[in-house]
């Protein structure tokens, strides 16, 4: 299994898991969606498949004793020797081979690559899938997965209460979250004297203009901009989302904002070139094995929450295993060595308990363990169908200029 932290020093700056794992989606997430996404129907040459009987092939997963699991890059438990401690324990434990494959980048690049198999009818090669929530929404919303067995995963249960009812699959009959966390504000201390805890403050404080970040992510910015307003970001109108936008020109009119960011505010941030900005959960901690004066906080007016989801595609052919895949990584134990390498919140109740035997110091880490306080101080932005998300995307894009 993979040793404690304290003892196993992780790698640093772009290929650190916290940063390089959300790449795509983070950084390029607005654009990418805006080129990958607005042009997938055209560029793929098919219609919208809502509606349609989710296709399913023959399992045979009793006959091969094989998974095909495609995740994003730096996203399990890695050894010194690059093998995966986890898998290769439920190798063991099962006698099923996984096929691992580190090769979802992008949520919009990765759908792109498997939707002309999917809107087909062929197979994508690949049984368990990760997509982020809104992804998640689409591959369901175009019936382009499997409901999954639960009586195959057992340790399902343990799914923490927060993350048990999302608005895209509110009984989870499609998806099980296979990391989540926060976005909330990041601060340099070291430079602003303070930790910012308001997004009125960020885009406001005259100490800090032209030195704040937004992220080009617009559910994350756009919701806590949203909470700061009053208004809900799970549940808006076109008039609010508006309201939002001209929150977001104004500030940038003011020459507040120095950038709109990926994951690529971390090292800005780290050298005070950045103040203060909006932030994932599990950057931030990694920025603070470095440099404690690095902080996270949760706006005042709350903040978000946000999860990467496993799913099994349409016509794969070894649902049955990736479902005991799926339960072997909702064991509390399991789940904990995975989480002592990620550093986002860990889904799996239990999984807390477990990793005071690997780090007592992360077990209490409430960016990977929060409480039920912390948890209820956050919110999930509203997933309307993706033709009104689309729309919604392009508005963000063009208020922020890209």
């Amino acid at each position: 299994m993979t040793k404690p932290l304290s003892t196993n020093p992780r790698p640093t700056g772009i290929n650190h898991p916290g940063l390089a794992r959300r790449d795509f989606f983070r950084a390029v997430g607005v654009g990418g969606m805006a080129v990958s996404g607005a042009g997938l129907l055209s560029a793929c040459g098919t219609e919208g498949t809502q509606g349609q009987e989710t296709q399913e092939a023959e399992d045979v997963s009793s006959k091969e004793k094989v998974v095909n699991f495609s995740n994003w890059p730096l996203y399990i438990d890695t050894d010194d020797g690059g093998k995966h401690p986890t898998l290769v324990q439920f190798e063991k434990e099962t006698g099923i081979k996984v096929d691992y494959v580190e090769e979802i980048n992008g949520n919009a690049d990765f759908y792109a690559k498997i939707r002309p198999q999917l809107s087909s009818g062929q197979p994508t090669g690949s049984d368990v899938v990760v997509f982020s929530n809104d992804w998640a929404a689409r591959m369901i919303e175009e019936d382009f997965v499997q409901e999954i067995d639960t009586a195959n995963i057992p340790n399902a249960k343990n799914l923490i209460a927060s993350l048990q009812s999302p608005s895209f699959d509110p009984d989870r009959k499609y998806t099980l979250p296979w990391q989540s966390g926060l976005t909330g504000i990041g601060t340099n201390t070291k430079v602003t004297g303070r930790e910012i805890t308001s997004i009125e403050e960020l885009l406001t404080a005259p100490d800090l203009k032209g030195k704040i970040a937004l992220l080009t992510d617009m559910t994350d910015t756009v919701g806590l901009i949203m909470l700061e307003m009053g208004i809900d970001p799970e549940d808006f109108s076109q008039g609010e989302f508006d309201r939002a936008m001209q929150r977001i020109t104004d500030a940038v009119d003011a020459g507040q904002v120095r950038q709109f960011t990926g994951n690529d505010y971390a090292p800005q941030l780290a050298k005070g070139n950045i103040s203060a900005c909006i932030a994932w959960s599990g950057d931030i901690i990694q920025l603070q094995f470095e440099d404690p004066k690095v902080t996270f906080a949760i706006p005042d007016a709350g903040g978000m929450l946000w999860s990467d989801n496993m799913q099994v595609p349409a016509l794969a052919t070894h649902k049955a295993n990736a479902e005991k895949l799926m339960n072997f990584y909702y064991d509390p134990k399991v789940a904990a060595e995975v989480a002592a390498w990620v550093n986002y919140i860990c889904p799996v109740e239990g999984a807390k308990e477990a990793m005071r035997d690997i780090d007592p110091e992360l077990a209490d880490n409430e960016l990977i363990f929060p409480s039920e306080q912390t948890l209820s101080k956050v919110h999930g932005f509203m997933l309307p169908s993706w033709e009104e998300r689309e729309k919604l995307v392009e508005q963000y894009t063009q208020t922020i200029g890209l």
